[in-house]
């Protein structure tokens, strides 16, 4: 898989891109990230990429030359690239999205900035997500966020086991997991995880799920 994302703040990708799993699947091949500063895009003497709104208002406002040139570059090299706008209006962010995003070949994400983007941004897009109901300064943690969700899903990036043991398949919360000691300050490890009944354990952990998610996600059920 390839991913570029656009972005007018490259360097808040570094920690992103050389730690855990995201440097060893880069390290793997498993993935190619691309960081591109659309700024280099401005054919503005100042290299700027903003301007004020049409109709008056507060902020700056995205400028689509730069994005629209910055897409079209890369749609030179793969006409097929699938393109995702980073918006608070765009559609929640789920799991079953990171499970579809993983078959694309080819993912491009905009992140924007300021108060706003020109509306005709959106027409170079193919897809428009958002990771929750809030505003954040820009889409670079929501690219991060997204990308994240969909490489640890690659083949061979994490084991198969950890990928099906985990929160949302099925509609449901992960299991409570434990690990040594087995007893900490009065706190100690179900009885039923040290039995070695590999069954029961599998009984115990579904209903734990069940459990959980009724308690903290009834609207997952």
């Amino acid at each position: 898989m390839r991913i570029d994302i656009l972005t007018l703040f490259p360097n808040m990708f570094e920690g992103f891109l050389n730690e855990s799993i995201i440097k060893r699947a880069i390290a793997k091949e498993s993935v190619i990230i691309k960081i591109v500063d659309f700024r280099k895009y401005s054919k503005l003497s100042n290299n700027q990429v903003d301007d004020t709104p049409y109709g008056g208002g507060g902020g700056m406002v995205l400028r689509i030359e730069p994005i629209y040139d910055a897409v079209m570059d890369i749609k030179k090299e793969d006409k097929d690239a699938k393109v995702i706008l980073m918006t608070p209006d765009g559609i929640p962010y789920k799991q079953e999205m990171a499970v579809s995003l993983k078959d694309e070949k080819h993912l491009v994400f905009i992140c924007g900035h300021y108060e706003g983007f020109d509306e005709r941004i959106r027409s170079l897009c193919d897809m428009e997500i958002s990771i929750g109901d809030y505003v954040l300064t820009g889409g670079e943690l929501p690219a991060m966020v997204i990308s994240d969700s969909i490489i640890r899903l690659l083949d061979g990036v994490i084991t198969d086991t950890s990928l099906v043991d985990e929160s949302f398949n099925d509609k449901l919360l992960d299991y409570p997991t434990y690990t040594k000691p087995q007893e900490f300050r009065g706190m100690k490890v179900p009885d039923i995880l040290l039995s070695g009944d590999h069954a029961k354990i599998k009984a115990w952990r579904e209903e734990k799920r069940i459990e959980k998610t009724k308690e903290r996600r009834p609207d997952l059920m």
